[in-house]
């Protein structure tokens, strides 16, 4: 495999830290990097590094002679007023790409994507069609390699599935920044984690997230057993130095400057080994009783849409609800009629007496931007109370990670991870019996991740929880709520049912839109569309030999998926080749269909 980046001892600070130091990285043909660490750890930095959008302090970075490298954005900067055709036109004008070359790649890119209507505009695309469309701009012009910023965020798990699906099988190498565990154990082979426990802040082996987080479990247990090993050094040196030997010669010296450099070398194991997660604890109230509230057939709607109906539910404590469901189909709007903050359109809500309801807003109503970080934290005040005790603010912001000098910086200058920290805050000084959580995960990192899903399942209320976050899901939830997009609702006992359902539906609609295609195509008169005969047959049977094609592409990627976790080097090599032949396959066969759409049209 050809080298693409080569990092050689690259280092980047802050104003106020060292981001990584000395870190040597190489990225090939066929990459599948993740990049993981801490909110502020300067994963993105090292993204837009690569990118050639951020300069770096020290060291050196190689770039094979001609490399296109590609690079997608967390927020997407399309203009809402071009269609989505319009759109890549655009990308190709900026980019100075052949016109009518890059319109044909265009139209073969987005048919790829899933794009019925090209002429649809940008302002009325979902937030996961949105992502797609970005995708497809950086693909314009075939890049070697993509580099991509949380490219799950706010994204629905249906469109999660489908970029999975479409990295797994990407003909380019990829390097992406994310928090998604069950998308970084799916997709990557490679695991770089930005943060201060390890020397220089920065470590990467192979194997996915979870393969990754063994070895590094491996790595601290050694560290500790390191430290422990150093500790009983330095006692003994200690006792030695309290000696105050007579001696001082060159020997007596020479050992003292070890036990200076031991020292040092402690001090420093003690820093990395702090945890540096914030502090999370919900409050319960303590309430005994087994039901806290009753929803009878609940429904909502807007004009003549339903988003949901029918819905009958008991909270009760130790219940966590989680709640699923495209983008649109009433998820939050079902957790605002529980807090009371709108009226559902049908049903009635029953609740036990001082019910005490905490609720966390996705959209962080309960901020506001000009408020400085004290006041969102202690309402302005040197205290909070906080399981009956008073806490000084300073030590309540170091408890989130913030340091004290952030105290007057205004909210609105933070970061979504950080802001969602306040809010989770704020929340923690109220005592609950219920808790509905609006995407809690949102810009958290996965250290603070693990410790909100620690708090959660500890908590002795009730949770209903919306969240694209798999991991957290499976992890806490003892039951599921599924919105459907027809306004019914199902019960799924596990995340796994869901997925499997989602999948189903994929497949389903994917087969729809190709008969739909077909009979279109069979409609059509000869003359009238312009193909020849021969060409005609040929389009009718293009749908079937592309899904064919797909199939094999996706036979190849498992088979260089097995290859490469057995290390079988021989069927690496073998399944590589089909791999690539099967790609080759596939892009033949897209290029082939637009050239006869473009015909039809009256392209060409």
């Amino acid at each position: 495999m050809s080298v693409l980046i080569s990092c050689q001892n690259v280092s980047k600070a802050m104003t106020h830290k060292v981001l990584f130091k000395d870190l040597n990285l190489t990225l090939e043909d066929g990459e599948r990097l993740g990049i993981i660490g801490p909110n502020g750890a300067g994963k993105s930095t090292f993204l837009k590094i690569l990118a050639g959008l951020e300069t770096l302090d020290e060291g050196q970075i190689s770039y094979k002679k001609q490399l296109r490298i590609a690079y997608v954005e967390q927020q997407a900067h399309l203009d809402p007023e071009l269609t989505v055709e319009e759109t890549l036109a655009e990308v190709a004008r900026r980019e100075r790409l052949p016109i009518d070359s890059s319109q044909i790649e265009a139209q073969k890119i987005l048919s790829r994507f899933g794009f019925e209507d090209f002429s649809a505009q940008v302002r009325t695309l979902s937030g996961g069609w949105k992502k797609r469309l970005a995708i497809a701009c950086a693909l314009l012009n075939s890049p070697d390699l993509v580099l991509f910023d949380e490219p799950t965020n706010h994204l629905d798990i249906r469109s999660v599935i489908w970029l999975e699906d479409f990295l797994k099988q990407a003909p380019f190498a990829w390097a992406l920044v994310s928090h998604d565990r069950y998308f970084l154990d799916r997709t990557t082979q490679r695991i770089l984690e930005i943060h201060s426990l390890y020397p220089g802040s920065h470590r990467c082996d192979k194997g996915n997230y979870t393969q990754f987080i063994e070895s590094k479990a491996v790595y601290l247990q050694n560290l500790m057993r390191e430290q422990q090993s150093l500790a009983n050094k330095l006692r003994r040196e200690d006792e030695w130095l309290v000696r105050q030997p007579k001696a001082r010669g060159t020997k007596s010296k020479s050992r003292i400057d070890e036990a200076m450099r031991m020292k040092g070398d402690m001090q420093d194991m003690r820093q990395r080994l702090q945890q540096q997660s914030s502090d999370i604890d919900f409050q319960g109230s303590g309430r005994k009783s087994k039901q806290l509230m009753l929803l009878k057939d609940i429904g909502q709607s807007f004009g003549e849409k339903a988003l949901f109906r029918g819905l009958n539910l008991v909270l009760s404590p130790g219940k966590i609800i989680g709640v699923l469901g495209d983008n649109g189909t009433g998820k939050s709007s079902l957790l605002k009629i529980m807090a009371g903050e709108i009226q559902p359109t049908a049903g009635t809500i029953q609740s036990v007496p001082q019910l005490e309801l905490v609720y966390f807003d996705q959209g962080r109503e309960s901020l506001q931007g000009e408020w400085t970080l004290k006041r969102a934290l202690s309402d302005g005040q040197d205290n909070v109370i906080f399981q009956g005790r008073p806490i000084h603010v300073v030590s309540w912001a170091r408890r989130f990670q913030f340091r004290s000098e952030q105290l007057d910086q205004p909210i609105g200058m933070l970061s979504g991870g950080e802001q969602a920290k306040v809010i989770i805050s704020r929340l923690m000084l109220r005592k609950a019996d219920v808790l509905l959580l609006d995407e809690p995960n949102n810009d958290l990192d996965i250290d603070t991740l693990e410790t909100l899903e620690d708090s959660l399942d500890d908590f002795p209320g009730a949770i209903m929880i919306v969240s694209h976050d798999r991991y957290l899901l499976d992890r806490l939830c003892t039951g599921f709520l599924g919105l459907m997009r027809d306004g019914g609702i199902e019960a799924y006992a596990s995340y796994d049912q869901w997925e499997q359902t989602l999948r189903d539906e994929m497949k389903s609609d994917s087969k729809r839109d190709r008969e739909k295609g077909s009979a279109g195509n069979k409609a059509r008169p000869t003359k009238s569309n312009k193909l020849s005969y021969k060409e005609q047959r040929e389009y009718d049977l293009m749908e079937g030999q592309i899904l064919e094609a797909e199939q094999a592409l996706n036979q190849a990627q498992e088979a260089v998926d097995a290859a490469s976790a057995t290390q079988d080097m021989q069927a690496l090599v073998a399944s590589s080749a089909q791999l690539q032949s099967a790609q080759d396959q596939v892009e033949r066969l897209y290029t082939r269909w637009t050239e006869l759409e473009g015909k039809i049209r009256g392209d060409a």
